[in-house]
């Protein structure tokens, strides 16, 4: 998208740029066509296309971004390719080690063949040893046939007598078949529902029930608080408006005063005082743990409500910037008056970069909680806003704010003023 955006900024100023280095566009306003008109045609077939760009960004790019991430998950997840290399041993197998000491150039025969059969979880309690052999990969690829020949197979077979008791076996064979099981290799499809709750997967109303769906969460979270705690904090049993009444009256109609002290356990018998000290820092306990639990599970809800809201608001942020590129490329193009690779390239890559600088950075200050989401997003746009506006006005007066020469005529003079005052 972003490379949308730097290509518009370019050829919108590359095109006028043209148009005045060759004097179309002094033609045009000499005809009576002033800029903002000739202008128009292009507008709205910006605006055309910036509603195509958010209704590509908002139907396709999510959807496209679910393919990708999940398979990119599931490619992280799965394992390499099987590469059995002559002189060295192989663990790619699960449950075997492996070792060839030659391989034939077509890829299958291999000599001095040396199985590690680790399959039953005994530790090297099969050992088959053969001359030669070849690999023959099955057609669908989910086995491998080690086809060996004049070799042999040794066995122990474990007893609970101790290693004297243990019953050892050896086979020799001329051809024998191994065929190992490659369905680890291949590659499991998650299933994509998994990943449609990350918010780079959401369109506009997807985003929207998110949003939605965390408030309530967050409402939701302080009910519970709430409850928990109230029990705790018996002053709060009289927050209704008759208890309330009813408490404050019973205050005012008691005889008895107790003074306030320094310290309520010097009124307390010492019978009770430790008991209290103890149901305190219980109950103590137990509100900071579960203030500690849902704390840390409403930070988690705000970080996916902010970045909700950033991807939001970054669907709209992107379709508008191509309408804002090109309100600064075309008159900036008007006032260059100058087309190819030169001066309109310059002024373009550094509008692209501010605006493009100026995005990230908002972008952080809104995930960190600095900038509400919707300033943080907009940051770019509004302040390269006034910059549109001001090349707008300065193209209409046919201004020669980018002319080299007039600033070097305003230098001359203030050197000739200086002169003077020598």
């Amino acid at each position: 998208m972003y490379n949308n955006l730097f290509c518009n900024t370019i050829y919108f100023s590359d095109a006028i740029g043209n148009l005045g280095e060759h004097f179309e566009l002094i033609a045009i306003k000499s005809s009576g066509i002033s800029l903002i008109r000739f202008m128009q045609p292009l507008f709205i077939l910006l605006s055309i296309l910036s509603v195509g760009a958010f209704v590509f960004n908002n139907n396709v790019i999510p959807a496209a971004n679910l393919k990708a991430f999940s398979l990119l998950y599931d490619m992280r997840n799965s394992k390499p390719t099987l590469n059995i290399k002559a002189g060295q041993f192989s663990k790619g197998l699960e449950g075997y080690t492996i070792r060839i000491g030659e391989k034939g150039n077509d890829g299958k025969t291999i000599k001095n063949v040396l199985i590690y059969d680790q399959s039953s979880g005994m530790g090297n309690d099969r050992v088959i040893v053969a001359e030669s052999g070849e690999m023959i990969p099955s057609e669908d690829g989910h086995y491998l046939t080690f086809r060996l020949r004049n070799g042999c197979k040794y066995e122990e077979k474990l007893n609970t007598g101790g290693p004297a008791a243990n019953e050892q076996t050896r086979m020799y064979f001329k051809q024998w078949d191994k065929i190992f099981d490659l369905s680890s290799f291949k590659l499991n499809r998650t299933n994509q529902d998994l990943f449609k709750g990350a918010y780079q997967m959401m369109n506009i109303s997807q985003l929207n029930e998110s949003i939605d769906s965390v408030k309530k969460y967050d409402i939701k979270i302080q009910q519970n608080i709430e409850s928990f705690v109230n029990p705790y904090l018996y002053i709060f049993n009289y927050k209704t408006s008759a208890n309330y009444t009813r408490y404050y009256k019973q205050l005012a109609t008691t005889k008895t005063k107790i003074k306030y002290s320094s310290s309520i356990l010097s009124m307390m018998k010492d019978s009770i005082k430790n008991a209290c000290l103890q149901q305190s820092l219980s109950n103590c306990r137990n509100i900071k743990g579960l203030l500690d639990i849902n704390v840390s599970d409403a930070s988690i809800q705000n970080d996916n409500l902010l970045k909700y809201k950033i991807e939001w608001h970054r669907k709209f942020t992107l379709s508008f910037a191509c309408l804002l590129l090109f309100l600064i490329g075309a008159p900036l193009g008007s006032i260059i008056r100058k087309g190819g690779l030169g001066m309109p390239m310059l002024f373009s890559i550094c509008f692209f970069l501010v605006f493009h600088i100026i995005s990230i950075v908002g972008e952080k200050l809104s995930h960190s909680g600095a900038l509400p989401p919707f300033a943080g997003m907009w940051l770019a746009t509004s302040m390269l806003l006034p910059i549109a506006l001001f090349l707008i006005n300065k193209a209409k007066k046919d201004s020669q704010v980018f002319n080299l020469d007039t600033y070097k005529v305003f230098f001359k003079r203030i050197q000739q003023l200086f002169n003077k005052s020598k």
